[in-house]
């Protein structure tokens, strides 16, 4: 696996998209599954992707929420991916489990970390589909670093105003495992330029990191700090590769991030309680049909960086437990 830096310069120069993202045989990211819908008088379109279960594409009446990339290519700097068992970074791939060293492959070579989990290149099956929701599934199974069995899933339903997902972990090994999930959707807002839409982050703590984006251990108050984003700022205006936490609850208990464009109209991304962390990304470099482009990636996840050390946000599933939780997307008038 490339890691982001890496993929955004190895991709600036893709070729324009062919006709159908149904062609395989210029899609690495094996079948791409459209979902399809008129809910509340409104028109929704949604593209998943065999390997990786990545979600890739995302329009209501035409309004694309989501950054697409060139069909002949793989997903650039991890757009769409499900992050499990972890989301973000492990320090050095290295971690203790029950007094034993464990050491799990360097993903992210540039930064000597192991990045996003197991099922970034997962050939997932899909175990139901109706027309405007899919649901897909993929084992971890015992690897290098990582001594776990899981049974995971994914379903994407398209709703009125977007797009709900829900994860599914369950312990299918004769032994608690650790798990944190995440995602990597990068956000937009039709025609807008990323650039000139304002980001608002509803979390109240910055988590401090290295210079190979590991955490410290310390965290900061954002108020007063370039890392406050809860009234917003402009994307064009900022570079992150920046994770947060105390987000901000509504009274359900979900936390609610947003793009927001100069007209007022906003792609938000909602994460119910289990998610308690968010991270955003930028790239100047994001290829599309028509060249390289500013994009935003907003990641819900419910454990930040290098969270099988620290614990913080880890979540021990017993044998045979099932852990679910959602997240998703929603387009917003003014």
């Amino acid at each position: 696996m490339l890691n982001k830096t890496v993929q955004d310069q190895t991709l600036q120069n893709e070729t324009p998209q062919n006709e159908t993202l149904q062609d395989q045989s210029i899609s690495p990211m094996g079948e791409n599954f459209e979902l399809h819908a008129t809910l509340g008088g409104r028109r929704q379109r949604a593209v998943v992707t065999e390997i990786a279960a990545s979600l890739r594409a995302l329009e209501i009446d035409g309004i694309a929420l989501l950054q697409d990339y060139p069909a002949e290519s793989g997903p650039p700097s991890c757009a769409g991916w499900v992050l499990v068992p972890w989301p973000n970074r492990v320090a050095d791939g290295q971690w203790t489990y029950d007094g034993d060293p464990q050491q799990l492959d360097i993903t992210e070579p540039g930064n000597g970390n192991a990045l996003h989990g197991l099922l970034f290149d997962a050939s997932y099956t899909v175990t139901h589909r109706t027309p405007d929701s899919i649901t897909l599934a993929a084992d971890v199974t015992p690897a290098r670093g990582y001594p776990f069995e899981l049974a995971t899933a994914v379903r994407y339903q398209l709703t009125e105003d977007g797009l709900r997902v829900t994860h599914s972990l369950t312990n299918t090994g004769s032994r608690a495992a650790p798990a944190a999930v995440g995602a990597h959707p990068f956000l937009k807002l039709g025609a807008v330029p990323t650039e000139d839409l304002t980001l608002v982050i509803n979390a109240d703590t910055h988590i401090e990191v290295d210079n190979r984006l590991n955490p410290t251990g310390a965290t900061a108050d954002v108020h007063g700090t370039r890392h406050d984003f809860r009234t917003g700022q402009r994307v064009g205006a900022v570079a992150l590769d920046d994770a947060w936490s105390n987000v901000r609850r509504e009274p359900d208990g979900s936390s609610l991030h947003y793009l927001q464009a100069p007209d007022g109209s906003q792609v938000q991304l909602f994460m119910d309680a289990s998610f308690g962390y968010i991270q955003a990304f930028t790239t100047r470099v994001f290829p599309t049909d028509g060249g390289p482009v500013t994009a935003v990636a907003v990641e819900p996840m419910t454990a930040p960086a290098d969270a099988l050390n620290s614990g913080e946000g880890l979540r021990w599933l017993a044998p045979g437990e099932t852990w679910r939780l959602s997240w998703g997307i929603r387009y917003r008038l003014p």
